[in-house]
């Protein structure tokens, strides 16, 4: 061999050695996940996400997240619903926050195992249902019977023909309640959950229920993405230019240039 050639052997060990491992944390950053207005509490956690590099934007990376949190974490002083849940999706970024809007709702599954017990009969139903504003909205219904006043049997089974007529009854007060209601208007009435307590009172004449809840709600389609309308869902007013009260018109003559500074 040659003398002078081949020199790694000299020098020991492998080309290029150890890379220096760097911190992943230190190319990301923290955003803000904001709830739509129907909520008491709007900011509802954070995000990471990796810093704008070349052609990967950062703001591309976070639309389209899906956020859950707990009805009992969104509104102050409301622990007894906390079992039902609130999904939300990320469609902007403003700044170093996620505007959201609603994606669906569920209840827990030990709320959902709590409830189904046995002597009685368990009634489902579910519709899809488009909003004014065109949401197409997959709605799920389910029901429990209940004992009669002064009833001594240990069991309260629906006949077919009632539970039949039940089903047909929560599907019409879901259609009527959500069809010709806006997105917001429909959030606002699954929070209190007052469709199950209307089902409640209208079904009481076929067959007296209890735990009537709207179980879930799935958005099947939404309309095409709009700024303004995810502004006014977050109670703001979306505007591409914001003028003050106080300003007022400057004139200027024509081919006017800003003077050239001499630091900045």
């Amino acid at each position: 061999m040659a003398i002078g050639k081949n020199k790694r052997l000299t020098k020991g060990g492998k080309k290029g050695g150890k890379k220096k491992v760097a911190d992943p944390f230190s190319k990301k950053d923290w955003y803000d996940i904001k709830a739509p207005a129907n909520f008491d509490v709007r900011t509802i956690g954070r995000t990471l996400v990796t810093r704008t590099t070349g052609t990967k934007i950062a703001s591309d990376a976070l639309k389209g997240r899906v956020f859950e949190a707990s009805l009992g974490d969104l509104n102050k002083l409301d622990d007894e619903d906390s079992y039902r849940k609130f999904r939300f999706i990320c469609e902007d970024v403003q700044g170093r926050h996620c505007l959201t809007n609603f994606h669906g709702m569920n209840i827990t599954t030990d709320r959902l195992r709590m409830l189904v017990k046995k002597w009685q009969t368990l009634i489902e139903a579910q519709a899809d249902i488009r909003t004014s504003d065109g949401y197409l909205l997959r709605v799920f219904c389910i029901g429990f019977t209940m004992k009669m006043r002064g009833q001594i049997r240990k069991t309260c089974y629906a006949q077919h023909t009632q539970i039949k007529a039940i089903r047909k009854k929560m599907v019409e007060i879901m259609t009527r309640d959500i069809a010709g209601s806006e997105l917001k208007e429909v959030v606002n009435k699954l929070i209190p959950n007052s469709i199950g307590s209307e089902i409640e009172k209208a079904c009481r004449g076929i067959y007296p229920l209890q735990n009537v809840n709207i179980r879930k709600v799935k958005v099947i389609k939404k309309p095409k993405f709009d700024v303004a309308r995810l502004m006014e869902m977050h109670g703001e007013s979306y505007s591409s230019v914001t003028v003050d009260d106080k300003g007022q018109r400057v004139e200027r003559a024509d081919g006017y240039e800003p003077p050239v500074q001499s630091s900045v």
